[in-house]
């Protein structure tokens, strides 16, 4: 039994099909199914490469960053500064931690996928229906199929009535699909086209059939899927990208600026440990062993603002990506649409458009939109079945009428069911005054077909325009009979009727769409539908939320998209906006088609043919309502609320967190080449040593930590989302930054040099003085770089409580340090004069200073990065 055997099973007739199968329509005999499970296998997916915990858990401390962090505790713990070393392990051992929760979460989606399959299968076996554990299906068998049941196999059916299957978890079909028997010879044909098979995953939601197992296990659509879940690589997000960058280019700057400094050092006749102290404090210092600590915070902060507005986070680095995306692919239904059919358009017997608030309570037409259906009430008295007569259903309540009472008053008597071959469902009811009326609704081919009396031309017209609009349409007719009929034959009662009218149905956009796709325009985000859905009702869809220009824009369907090849669709995916009928690994193509083009892509999705491109998106986003286990386990994102907006309220958020990593980056890094122009350059310019190392390791602790964790909490600047994307492989050091460290740094150090200069020449305490001057320079210039352009002045000094706090103790702690006699023992330190503590705020404010017209130049233009 090869995968070669099981290939367009669809295109067979039965008796073939029986024959390839090497089985009857009594089914396997209990030898022939034995000996087939042990050459198959059980029924069941299985994982082809999973990870034990120890490596997941190794796999944390290979980033470039927690080398450098562990390589700087081991350094710490050498000098003898125990605390920095076990502050250091402790941010690097929970940064770990939360690593390893991640990807441990991700690893349980195919063990969600695997819940999919019933537990139980009835099969004919020996002639005899039986019951078995679904792992023992195997191909061949004769699997009896009905409403409720949750489907074991990829079975080609065999006999169906009114066998309606939910294959939205699979294809993305918003609508249950009615099956048939018939051979379809069309090849390639999508799932979703492929009315003759039913898929393992998928449930039964309405009559009754059977057919014969054509694979398991693996092999199934579902198998395959499980094997893109398991094999599919998790692309690193643009920030995990970064962080590793920078950790290398860190640990290879530092070691050549303290080599430089400890030999110039030693040139100078500086004291050999004095200078190696003196390098390794400064190595130390040039690490921010804050970052990790501040990434966490700032991404959980952000992802606890997310779960107010409807997002919930599964994996902290999502945050910061959403903030660099460029495409989001949105599934259609029920992410850019309410997954509710509604009727929009009603059309009476002379095809005039109506409202239908004017039809009399005994109007057929009304009877007609009330009557037929197999509508049941729930307890909370909502209305259950199939989505388009629920729709019917809820307009004739929104017309200001009762159907259930209606149905009391013309209760049914008789109905001839829905069948794929007539495509008409009739019912007939007895009337107040005792007479039989039959109502039939259907396809309009078929309506029309029955009725004598009819405007062809015209309903042609209107078919057309409503077909243009993409709506799902049904035609109705009635009968009446004075008494009651004496044949219940369909060739009997549906012929000679009279046509009633037409109602379309559309599954409506929701009303923040079109202003949240306005606004990804905006943000310089491309939104991108991808649905299982048909062509043209998904193009209208997309014109009705401005996603394209026009009803008349392209579309690629699964069938052509087969046809691509890679270079072909890398090349086309930059431009198209709307996919139709894909299937599950067309969704992961064209994913990786956009990363190729160098796109930071989002993908949302519900279903369990979403779980693979959901995985290698760079976020994956899951529908928190509709969307299934398995979908959410490969998801990094989960829409509690399955709507659109909410992801560009995310993008938004996650937009901040960004801007606030780069303040802390910008921050800290300006403070830490302060730190090294003031020590590196002393011995050029002739000055003694300014910095002892504990002054160095007390800067590094004061204002590396809490301001830096103080800038995590930012609001917001103007115009946030007025900004285009961060290109994904855009470094941190761009836009500016580096430029800014470089400047910053050097007239940080120049403040420092010059204060001990003229500290020399006055005869102050100069060592006290360049300690306090750059421990207050570091302290201003982070008010200054809470934003990018805006001044301090005009945000507000109180909009950011956090830091304000932050910035006033540790400058009371410094004072502390400077007249405190147990700290100035500890710190050697001198206390300062009036005239000595005033020169050191003045020269600390030529930083904050400098930057603040240096946003002022940006805000007009005149300088740019």
């Amino acid at each position: 039994m090869t995968d070669e055997s099981f290939k367009e099973i669809y295109q067979l007739n039965i008796t073939d099909l029986v024959e390839k199968l090497q089985t009857s329509q009594a089914g396997l005999t209990a030898e022939i199914a034995a000996e087939r499970l042990r050459e198959v296998g059980p029924n069941q997916l299985r994982e082809e490469f999973k990870r034990s915990v120890l490596q997941m858990l190794s796999e944390q401390y290979r980033n470039p960053m927690i080398i450098l962090l562990l390589v700087a505790a081991l350094v710490s713990g050498v000098i003898g500064e125990l605390k920095d070393t076990l502050v250091i392990l402790v941010i690097v051992i929970l940064n770990s931690l939360i690593g390893f929760i991640q990807e441990y979460r991700a690893e349980k989606a195919l063990s969600a996928l695997k819940q999919l399959a019933a537990p139980f299968a009835t099969v004919r076996r020996d002639g005899k229906f039986q019951r078995f554990p679904a792992d023992e299906l195997v191909p061949g068998d004769l699997l009896l199929l009905d409403a409720g049941t949750i489907v074991s196999a990829d079975v080609r059916l065999n006999e169906v009535f009114t066998l309606k299957v939910d294959e939205s978890a699979l294809t993305g079909e918003s609508v249950p699909v009615e099956k048939t028997i018939e051979v379809l010879s069309q090849a390639g044909l999508p799932l979703g086209d492929r009315r003759n098979m039913v898929y393992r995953g998928t449930q039964v939601t309405y009559g009754h059939g059977s057919g014969f197992v054509t694979a398991t296990g693996m092999n199934t659509e579902m198998g395959k899927i499980a094997h893109l879940l398991d094999t599919t690589e998790k692309i690193k997000t643009p920030l995990q990208k970064r962080l590793a960058r920078v950790g290398r280019n860190l640990a290879l700057a530092t070691l050549v600026i303290c080599g430089i400094v400890f030999i110039a050092g030693l040139l100078r006749g500086e004291d050999l440990m004095v200078m190696f102290l003196t390098a390794v404090s400064l190595a130390v210092a040039a690490v921010p062993e804050a970052l990790p600590a501040v990434v966490t915070i700032s991404l959980a902060l952000g992802a606890r603002k997310l779960v107010q507005q409807n997002s919930l986070i599964r994996r902290l680095p999502a945050v910061e990506t959403l903030g660099s995306t460029t495409f989001i692919c949105s599934d259609k239904t029920g992410t850019l649409t309410l997954n509710k059919m509604t009727v929009e358009q009603l059309f009476d017997a002379q095809l005039h458009r109506i409202d239908g608030a004017d039809l009399p309570r005994e109007d057929p037409f009304l009877l007609a939109l009330a009557l037929n259906n197999d509508i049941r009430i729930n307890e909370d008295d909502d209305p259950l079945g199939d989505p388009t007569e629920v729709a019917l259903y809820a307009k004739v309540q929104q017309l200001g009428y009762n159907p259930q009472q209606l149905k009391e008053e013309y209760p049914r008597v008789a109905e001839i069911p829905f069948s794929s071959e007539r495509q008409t469902m009739s019912t007939l009811h007895r009337t107040p005054s005792g007479d039989v009326l039959l109502l039939c609704k259907g396809s309009f081919e078929a309506v029309s077909a029955r009725c004598q009396r009819f405007d062809g031309l015209l309903a042609e017209t209107r078919i057309a325009e409503m077909a243009g609009d993409g709506l799902r349409i049904l035609a109705f007719a009635c009968y009446r009979f004075k008494k009651f009929p004496k044949s219940l034959h369909e060739e009997d009662l549906e012929k000679n009727l009279e046509f009633l009218g037409l109602s379309g149905a559309l599954d409506p956009p929701r009303e923040e769409t079109a202003a949240a796709v306005q606004q990804c325009r905006q943000a310089g985000i491309t939104p991108v539908m991808i649905t299982g859905d048909h062509p043209l009702t998904a193009v209208r869809i997309a014109a009705r939320i401005g996603l394209v220009d026009s009803a008349a824009a392209r579309v690629v369907s699964g069938p052509e998209l087969a046809t691509l090849s890679h270079e072909q669709l890398v090349e086309l995916a930059g431009k198209i906006r709307v996919y139709a009928r894909v299937a599950p690994e067309q969704k992961l193509r064209i994913v990786a088609a956009l990363q190729e083009r160098g796109e930071s892509v989002a993908m949302t999705g519900d279903g369990v043919n979403d779980a693979p491109a959901l995985k290698r998106a760079e976020i994956g986003i899951a529908m928190g309502i509709t969307g299934t286990d398995v979908a959410k386990e490969a998801a990094e994102m989960v829409l509690l609320d399955d709507n659109f907006a909410t992801i560009v309220h995310a993008v938004r958020e996650g937009r901040v967190v960004y801007a606030n990593i780069r303040k802390f980056f910008k921050y800290t890094l300006t403070s830490n080449t302060g730190e090294i122009w003031t020590i590196f350059l002393a011995p050029f310019l002739g000055l003694p040593l300014p910095l002892l190392p504990i002054h160095i390791l007390w800067i590094n602790l004061i204002t590396d930590g809490a301001p830096g964790l103080a800038l995590a909490v930012e609001p917001a600047e103007k115009g946030i989302m007025q900004r285009p994307p961060i290109p994904p492989e855009e470094s941190l050091f761009s836009r500016g930054m580096w430029q800014q460290i470089l400047w910053i740094g050097l007239l940080m150090g120049a403040s420092c040099l010059l204060t001990q200069k003229i500290a020399i020449v006055q005869g102050w305490h100069w060592q006290t003085m360049v300690f306090t001057v750059l421990c207050y320079s570091q302290l201003f210039n982070s008010l200054a770089l809470r934003s990018e352009r805006q001044s301090l002045f005009s945000q507000g000094l109180a909009s950011n409580l956090p830091l304000l706090l932050t910035v006033l103790v540790s400058i009371a702690v410094q004072l502390g340090i400077i007249y405190v006699p147990a700290l100035q023992l500890l710190f050697r330190t001198q206390a300062l004069g009036v005239a000595e503590l005033m020169f050191c705020f003045a020269m600390s404010t030529v930083v904050f200073s400098a930057v603040e017209v240096e946003k002022l130049l940006l805000r007009h233009n005149w300088i740019k990065y």
